[in-house]
């Protein structure tokens, strides 16, 4: 297979908050497994992420938790990543565009882009309308401010943006509005700010967005729901919209000019260009020089690809992109992979949205208190909202738990190991005479493996773990017509290609599992005596050495009492 190069990032999420299953299932675990797998596959690939520290969101927690903002977005950095490495998620860079050791050369290069794009005329100066907060004696930007969507009329919309509906809304048109920091209403005064010239680039955001559709002919395969979102809006029409904000916090807009005191660049204009600062510092760290970050951004060999959840879409496929086309030298995203939202479903309740305030969240620190990472990234996977909103349902992840990994995947494992440590010391058995039925198992078994290849080069992450659980199934059938535990007193020779057969099996399992429970194929490759190198795609049909010695079976999956799977966390 030749040798592509990919750059993968991940949504930068803010630095005031804890991560939840919401969260994870939105970017991260589909990043992983997408990331593992292209390495398995043995691509050049860089995995980028980081925390975003700028913008409104921190010093508002900053105020409510009587802190400063570095001090809270240091704090939240470190649990973030703590998280994800809990959870096996392992990025080459986990940055923060305001961490020491990010923050100068993040400030530098977000600095330079704006300057580029300033320089090429594709900013409007413009004196504005603003809502400004008199009690607090300060404008308020986007984020200080909630009210009743204008679009939708969804109550507690943001002023950049409703969650509810996905719109961009503009807090001058929010019903009702109120400053989050003060509960007040605020008053309307005017200001100075720089707009991106959103609209001169319509005609080239669609017909890039148009070439999207034909996924044989770019191979990029976009979800329909990206696709149709964001043409929508482009046939509406962008407006100007501003990329700098009254707000102490952030990075100051690189401009000579006295209106430019006192402001810095809108949190999602430098919150993209962290992808390239953080892998400017991972190059400087390993290559020497932080401009190599180039062939990896500026290089058309490299394809990006932006893992995002579905309220960043607006930004990864639709501003992140005109702000590449104004700057001029970089490479326009190969994918934007953007998953709907989680929704949770407690035991004896409703389904409802995930909610850091009303408690009804399951947060990531918390899970892995009690159980094991791999359970998690299961499930999160097996219900992924790829296409349309799902829900954590607290009953079915244990019945997955208990009956997919432990019943089906676990089983099997299990049951031929444990059978040929007892009946054949321990070794793999001579393949023997193959039958019909060796035939058509190992045949399945090689058309499930191209089937989660497929679907993983697509980004079809449920239906490529869809086909490893077939694999499984597929297996404990398999074991269950040719019943070893008869063959072993009639047909020892017989026995002993059957459970051939059904070890080459379990190894092309820990294979296709490792992108999706790296955990579990860790310990099924150690349970077979197997090196790490038979995580590798092209070994996965591969078949067991004859007389290779396993290890000691043992249990891969906790069985979860339903009874005590989670409370209101």
């Amino acid at each position: 297979m030749a040798t592509r190069r990919f750059l993968i990032t991940a949504a930068l999420p803010y630095s005031n908050g804890r991560l939840h299953v919401g969260h994870i299932a939105g970017a991260y675990v589909p990043a992983d497994i997408y990331v593992r797998y292209l390495r398995a596959r043995g691509d050049d690939v860089r995995f980028i992420c980081g925390s975003d520290d700028n913008g409104v969101a921190i010093p508002i927690t900053a105020i409510k938790e009587q802190s400063t903002p570095q001090e809270v977005s240091t704090r939240y950095n470190v649990r973030q990543r703590d998280d994800f490495a809990g959870l096996g998620i392992e990025f080459d860079v986990f940055g923060g565009t305001h961490q020491p050791g990010f923050v100068e050369l993040h400030e530098r290069l977000s600095g330079e882009f704006f300057r580029s794009i300033y320089d090429k005329g594709f900013f409007t100066k413009k004196r504005t309308k603003q809502l400004y907060d008199a009690q607090a004696d300060k404008f308020l930007p986007d984020r200080y401010v909630r009210g009743t969507c204008h679009h939708c009329g969804h109550e507690g919309a943001h002023g950049d943006q409703c969650e509810h509906c996905g719109q961009a809304t503009d807090p001058l048109l929010l019903v009702n509005p109120i400053s989050t920091i003060t509960q007040t209403k605020p008053e309307v005064r005017e200001t100075t700010h720089w707009h991106l010239r959103l609209d001169a680039f319509e005609g080239k955001l669609k017909e890039w967005l148009e070439s999207k559709k034909d996924a044989d002919g770019c191979g990029a395969h976009w979800r329909n729901t990206v696709l149709n979102f964001a043409l929508g809006q482009i046939e509406q029409g962008l407006p100007e919209r501003a990329m700098t904000r009254d707000l102490n916090w952030g990075v100051p807009v690189p401009l000579d000019d006295p209106d430019a005191a006192g402001k810095v660049l809108y949190v999602w204009f430098d919150a993209p260009i962290g992808y390239v600062s953080f892998t400017a510092r991972y190059a400087q760290d390993h290559d020497g020089d932080f401009e190599q970050y180039a062939r990896w951004w500026k290089d058309p060999e490299c394809k990006i690809v932006h893992f995002i959840g579905e309220d960043n879409t607006i930004f990864h496929a639709l501003i992140w992109p005109a702000m590449l086309m104004a700057e001029g030298s970089y490479q326009l995203p190969h994918n934007v992979v953007a998953n709907s939202f989680l929704n949770i479903k407690f035991p004896g309740r409703e389904e409802e949205k995930i909610s850091k305030s009303r408690g009804t969240a399951i947060w990531i620190e918390e899970y892995l208190k009690r159980f094991d990472p791999d359970p998690l990234r299961y499930y999160l996977t097996a219900i992924a909202p790829e296409n349309a909103r799902t829900a954590f349902d607290i009953d079915d992840f244990v019945s997955r738990n208990n009956n997919d990994l432990s019943n089906v995947l676990g089983n099997f494992v299990n049951r031929s190991l444990t059978f040929t440590h007892k009946y054949f010391d321990g070794a793999v058995p001579e393949a023997g005479e193959t039958a019909e039925m060796d035939t058509q198992h190992r045949e399945t078994v090689a058309q499930c493996v191209s089937r989660v290849e497929t679907s993983l080069e697509q980004c079809r992450f449920k239906a490529a773990l869809a086909a490893v659980m077939d694999i499984a199934r597929e297996a404990n059938v398999y074991f269950d017509r040719k019943k070893p535990w008869i063959q072993r007193k009639e047909d020892l020779a017989g026995c002993g290609t059957s459970l051939y057969h059904c070890l080459c099996t379990v190894k092309t399992l820990a294979t296709v599992l490792a992108p999706f429970l790296p955990f579990t194929a860790k310990r099924i490759l150690d349970q077979l005596n197997r090196p790490d190198t038979d995580r590798q795609w092209d070994q996965a049909l591969v078949p067991m050495p004859t007389g290779h010695a396993i290890g000691e079976p043992k249990i891969l999956f906790k069985k979860i009492d339903p009874g005590e799977a989670f409370g209101d966390e």
